[in-house]
């Protein structure tokens, strides 16, 4: 990444996670092994979940995590059921759901909170729905409270894609955990960084051992001695080293990541909590300004980032104000990807848009963001707020 006057995201590294990484080569053994092990277990006690599972990015956490749904014993997912998604999150949301053919629905969100419009999201539950797949975006939770009204006497399985917002929290609970499966990336601009890495939470045994299989080629090498998928495995290791039950795939870490992950993990608190005090200082100065329209916090936020959305009385364009802090190196970038549902690839899938996504539209044409970090910013966001003073 460029060096500008107010980067999108920065290193949260020092040497700890170097030594990290010197004892893994030292050790000569670079393939998942007890590192990942020590970090799944820590990573799920701090998250509040019985079982986490680390994969090689956020990315393949969702992968993992819609395919391991197909496999269940009991009322697994079949081609063709029904997803309800928000219209504005990163294409990995989507991806497995065309990927296993399942039927998308587009929901549109609130310009406020970024997630699910709350409204439209009841309004498009139908009893054809069998997945609510969340989006917890740039940090900010879902009002879980709300949906879990709406699915309350559905069998409706709730789902979240947590990758934006790690150490989220709502009424005291951690995002990730309010669903049957959370997601979590730890790439380079996310809250921890391991590298590549993704993660997935659940408290459910049968759907842990199936990701632990799928994860590795569907083999069952990984899973313990007693497991839900083949019972009792048995002592012949010989026999169990080649032995396949599930189409999976390699998307297994390295131990550097796990390692790297063990050490970020200690810091994480304090990053969220730094994150959160630059959030307090950023809406003291812009919750105000009468040109844009700031993320609503819901729960405690992890902050992300800094979301703006120009308010179409304001007179100002997009393209003016990108031009102006580019020109003023700060970095900015759309709203994830802004309304999915514009882009060419949805050709491909089976899907449907629920009413209107006027507020995504809106995203899509006026929204960006700017980083947040895990330590002082106030320098940089004053930064920010006078050179969005020039504008006219």
């Amino acid at each position: 990444m460029l060096k500008t006057k107010y980067q999108l995201a920065s290193s949260t590294w020092d040497e700890k996670e170097i030594e990290a990484i010197k004892k893994v080569i030292d050790s000569d053994i670079y393939t998942m092994g007890k590192n990942v092990q020590e970090f799944e277990r820590l990573f799920a006690q701090y998250c509040g979940s019985k079982y986490s599972v680390m994969v090689n990015s956020g990315s393949s956490a969702n992968l993992i995590a819609i395919a391991a749904l197909f496999y269940r014993k009991n009322n697994p997912l079949k081609q063709g059921d029904e997803v309800i998604v928000p219209a504005v999150s990163w294409p990995t949301t989507y991806y497995p759901l065309y990927q296993y053919g399942l039927k998308i629905k587009f929901v549109d969100v609130d310009l406020e909170t970024l997630n699910f419009d709350i409204n439209a999201l009841e309004e498009a539950v139908t009893n054809k729905t069998k997945v609510i797949f969340a989006v917890n975006l740039l940090g900010n939770p879902n009002d879980f409270g709300k949906i879990n009204k709406i699915i309350k006497d559905k069998d409706i399985i709730l789902l979240e894609d947590n990758c934006e917002s790690l150490g989220a929290e709502y009424k005291s609970q951690k995002t990730g955990t309010f669903g049957l499966m959370g997601t979590y990336s730890t790439f380079f601009s996310h809250h921890m960084a391991t590298m590549e890495g993704g993660l997935i939470n659940t408290d459910d045994e049968e759907l842990y051992h199936i990701m632990l299989s799928l994860r590795s080629h569907g083999w069952t090498r990984h899973l313990p001695k007693e497991n839900k998928l083949t019972g009792t495995k048995s002592d012949n290791a010989f026999e169990e080293s080649f032995k396949f039950i599930l189409p999976g795939y390699n998307v297994r870490p390295v131990e550097m990541s796990g390692a790297i992950g063990v050490e970020q993990l200690k810091k994480l608190p304090n990053f969220v909590a730094e994150r959160r005090k630059n959030a307090e200082y950023y809406k003291s100065l812009f919750e105000n300004d009468e040109r844009f329209i700031i993320q609503k916090e819901i729960g405690k936020s992890s902050w992300f980032g800094f979301s703006l959305i120009i308010k179409e009385n304001s007179g100002l364009t997009r393209e003016n104000v990108i031009n102006l802090l580019t020109e003023a190196e700060i970095d900015s970038r759309p709203i994830v990807a802004g309304n999915f549902a514009k882009n060419e690839v949805v050709k491909y899938f089976n899907y449907e848009i629920h009413d209107k996504l006027k507020n995504a539209d809106l995203i899509d044409k006026s929204g960006f963001f700017v980083g947040n970090h895990q330590f002082d910013i106030r320098d940089k966001i004053d930064y920010l707020k006078g050179v969005l003073g020039e504008l006219s």
